[in-house]
């Protein structure tokens, strides 16, 4: 007989959420695993004695891991997803008829509590991860990647000189007509002077104008060019007034966007997250590599462990971080960038007294110590005299058509960049860039596709840092449950093989004792 189910509510029913979420759930797993309570006398100093009671310390943090792990950055959408998971609802603590906190309490705690909250519950999962020998601590890989700011490029305005805006706008030519007037005007401008005001050079405004105008005129002849007449924007010339701390950058084939830059040390045993942090886009890589590695390497020496190789790509090659690392006695795996030259070709470098020897035999000496102004790095500059030149047979090709002497100027770090040369030459240096790869790179992935840090849902470089550090302990939590799961399965074969191997062992003797042909 074919069935109907009639659907009648009742007025009266028995519920128990926790019979309804699997042992092996993973939410159920994370609620036995995570202990958060550490955190209610960290932020303790963030409420008054009177009024209202606030959300639980405990809750806001679950609900942002809840956040991250299902990949949304939305409070209001988050808020609407938890209220529909009973899982989830089991996980925060909270019964299927009760009401969960209002999204904007969540965005207002968010900027309630300070970065070192943060940091603290990053770093007591990370000790969770240390302590079940997941973290062996020797080898660091670090790598970094844009993240895009909660900021929209329509509403940059210009960086305004001590004179007035009109005469600026008349002197340089390097913006478009769309400048004269704010495309999209904020409704508050959180900037300070310092941000709204130009601290560019001269040189440097006119390479900006250079640049617009190449870029307006490409821009005008691509045949199907849907954005003619569109402007050049710089850091130098603009700034966001809706996050001041975002920073325009690119990156190769993509359009211009405001963006942070997550910094990322990643343990290469099993690739759990031993720092992350948000720093400014416009900064190049090699100039956060000292404060990612003193960052990392107090952490982990916290917990009992020694940094001893650091593995990083091109971009943070420089000879002041060549001597950090060597100074910090930790062997530092990063090639050099392709514009290094130890000295023109076919001089040779006499160590001992400092000189260059050209390929006539005349000793090139060295003269001073300079700092560059374009890339602000120590230099060494090597003059000759003009009657050593003199009479050369290579001086046409060696001077050039006007100089009367050679003259050129060398990084003041050679010796370690000729040391980081070598050790890239040895069996770990020519793995490198493998374990690079294979170590750093999918955790990036994973961050921005998975685990909801395609974009900061707030503003400000602290608010970021918070929002990749949560992102960080959701992704080494998940690293922290899939290592014991696969840990015990392992350790139930072990020890199921042992008993096997007992029982076969018993059969043995026992089929040697009842054989009359053997004597004992």
């Amino acid at each position: 007989m074919q069935g109907r189910k009639d659907y009648q509510e009742k007025l009266f029913t028995t519920f128990r959420l926790s019979g309804h979420v699997p042992p092996d759930n993973f939410y159920r797993r994370l609620k036995e695993k995570l202990n958060l309570q550490f955190v209610r006398p960290l932020t303790k100093d963030f409420y008054g004695n009177c009024g209202q009671e606030s959300i639980d310390p405990e809750v806001f943090f679950k609900l942002c891991l809840v956040g991250y792990l299902e990949n949304i950055i939305s409070h209001r959408k988050l808020i609407a997803h938890c209220s529909m998971r009973l899982d989830i609802l089991f996980f925060l603590g909270y019964d299927i008829g009760e009401n969960l906190p209002w999204h904007s309490t969540i965005s207002r705690t968010h900027q309630l509590f300070s970065e070192d909250v943060f940091e603290s519950v990053f770093t007591q999962v990370l000790k969770q991860c240390i302590d079940c020998g997941m973290v062996s601590g020797h080898t660091q890989v670090i790598d970094s990647a844009p993240v895009k700011a909660n900021a929209s490029m329509d509403s940059l305005e210009l960086k305004v000189p001590d004179k007035d805006l009109k005469a600026h706008l008349a002197e340089l030519r390097h913006i478009s007509n769309r400048d004269k007037d704010t495309y999209r005007k904020a409704k508050e401008n959180k900037a300070d002077d310092d941000d709204k005001s130009i601290s560019a050079s001269k040189a440097e405004l006119k390479n900006v104008k250079s640049r617009q105008n190449k870029w307006s005129k490409d821009q005008n002849e691509r045949p199907g060019a849907g954005n003619k007449g569109s402007r050049y924007t710089s850091n130098k010339t603009h700034y966001s007034p809706v996050d001041p701390d975002a920073r325009i950058s690119v990156k190769p084939g993509k359009a211009r966007k405001l963006n942070y830059t997550s910094q990322l040390a990643v343990d290469s045993s099993h690739h759990v997250i031993t720092h992350i942090g948000a720093y400014h886009a416009d900064k190049k890589d090699n100039q956060d590599l000292i404060d990612v590695v003193k960052k990392t390497k107090i952490r982990l020496w916290r917990e009992g462990l020694q940094i001893e190789n650091i593995f990083a790509d091109t971009g943070y090659s420089s000879g002041e971080n060549y001597a950090f690392l060597e100074q910090q006695d930790l062997t530092g795996y990063i090639p050099a960038h392709g514009t290094y030259k130890g000295g023109p070709t076919g001089f040779t470098y006499n160590k001992a007294q400092d000189h260059f020897i050209c390929p006539q035999g005349e000793t090139v000496p060295f003269k001073k110590i300079f700092l560059d102004y374009r890339t602000k790095t120590k230099k060494k500059e090597y003059r000759t005299s003009s009657l050593q030149c003199k009479g050369c047979p290579l001086a046409s090709s060696c001077l050039g058509k006007t100089a009367k002497e050679k003259k050129f100027s060398v990084t003041y770090y050679r010796e370690e960049y000729e040391r980081t040369k070598e050790r890239l030459n040895t069996t770990l240096g020519r793995q490198s860039k493998a374990i690079r790869q294979s170590r750093v790179e999918p955790v990036f992935g994973t961050l921005t596709q998975y685990l909801g840090l395609r974009k900061i849902n707030v503003r400000g470089i602290k608010g970021a840092s918070k929002c990749m550090l949560m992102a960080a302990v959701a992704y080494n939590l998940k690293k922290l449950l899939k290592f014991e799961k696969n840990h015990t399965k392992n350790r139930a074969k072990g020890v199921a093989f042992v008993r096997f191997m007992k029982i076969k062992l018993y059969d043995f003797m026992a089929s040697i004792l009842s054989n009359p042909k053997i004597q004992i």
